[in-house]
């Protein structure tokens, strides 16, 4: 009886192979081999595993599916409608790459977030505006403008949106979500999105920080992941060895796949290399509970300052209330 040519080696090669859209072709054994067909013959089947043709005799062929369309891990989500539930947010596997090459591509995805009372940065979540900041950065404001840097050939373009609308807002999260106005849009401009990270940040990774510090745009520093938990005030933060100075409050704390770990927002004053940044999941627990953060105009952070009336520099009554001398009033015509 001839030997089948079935060797064992095709379940260790079946692993090496993988191609957007292939076939999956199950053994009689149990097998299964993943690969594009180059060609079918009576008695065989030829495949492609990517820098091999493997041959499969028919009789040990149990069947042959098409592998489904995996969904493009890079979608955005899509504009929200009235009463939907999206959660205005992406997440994609992203292969690691060098710092220089992750800030290229996702440095147009950082923006400047300014107010009358200062400076901080943000970053894009969606292709329709909506990008994300921290509480503290538009604490009290109403007027608030939005620079995006825009790469053109081998230069940035500064636009400005001075229309923003702020969406929620969670003073115990420090975090803020705002949305640019479509109508300031330009018709060839679409922001960049930064992704959020799948997977928790672990001690001694690689991270890095984009954003605005002391008015410094577009900065880039790098670090490491010091603590992934550190308690301060009943909430854990991400510490980080990475520079994080006034001004990149709300940036993006990226890892090296380009995905977003934390949104920085604090250091300890005095101190080097101790910055922190609000972990992912706090992130995408605010954003899929936006509507119960909701931005209330009437709420004490609605931006309307009730000032205190000057105090008296004198005391005693005023010299407009103390009574008039006999016939000071005759003298009035």
């Amino acid at each position: 009886m001839p030997r089948r040519p079935v060797p064992t080696t095709v379940t260790l090669l079946l692993f090496v192979a993988a191609t957007l859209r292939a076939e999956i072709i199950t053994l009689v054994g149990g097998q299964s081999i993943q690969g594009e067909i180059l060609r079918e013959y009576p008695d065989r089947v030829v495949i492609d595993l990517g820098y091999d043709a493997l041959s499969v005799p028919r009789q040990q062929i149990g069947s042959i599916e098409k592998e489904p369309a995996a969904a493009a891990p890079l979608a955005d989500t899509p504009a929200p409608q009235a009463g939907a539930t999206e959660n205005l947010y992406s997440t994609a596997d992203l292969p690691p790459r060098s710092v220089r090459a992750l800030a290229e591509e996702f440095g147009e995805a950082v923006v400047l977030v300014s107010s009358p009372a200062g400076r901080g940065s943000g970053f894009f979540v969606t292709k329709q505006g909506h990008l994300i900041t921290n509480f503290h950065v538009i604490e009290n404001e109403t007027r608030i403008t939005v620079t995006v840097f825009r790469k053109v050939g081998d230069e940035f373009r500064r636009q400005k949106f001075e229309e923003v609308d702020i969406v929620a807002t969670n003073p115990f999260l420090d975090l803020g979500l705002l949305k640019i106005n479509p109508a300031e849009r330009s018709a060839d401009y679409t922001p960049v999105v930064a992704y959020l990270a799948l997977h928790e940040s672990r001690d001694g990774e690689t991270v890095f920080a984009i954003g605005n510090p002391l008015g410094l745009e577009r900065s880039v520093s790098q670090g490491i992941v010091s603590s992934r938990n550190r308690a301060i005030e009943g909430l854990c933060y991400i510490q980080t060895t990475t520079q994080i100075n006034p001004g990149n409050s709300g940036g993006p704390l990226f890892n090296t796949r380009g995905e977003v770990i934390g949104v920085t927002n604090m250091k300890i004053p005095g101190g080097e290399g101790l910055g922190f940044a609000i972990p992912v999941r706090y992130v995408v627990d605010f954003l899929k509970n936006r509507d119960a953060f909701a931005y209330n105009s009437e709420s004490s952070e609605a931006g309307y300052r009730y000032l205190q009336p000057p105090s008296r520099q004198k005391p005693g009554t005023p010299e407009s209330l103390k009574p008039q001398p006999a016939g000071a009033a005759s003298k009035e015509r």
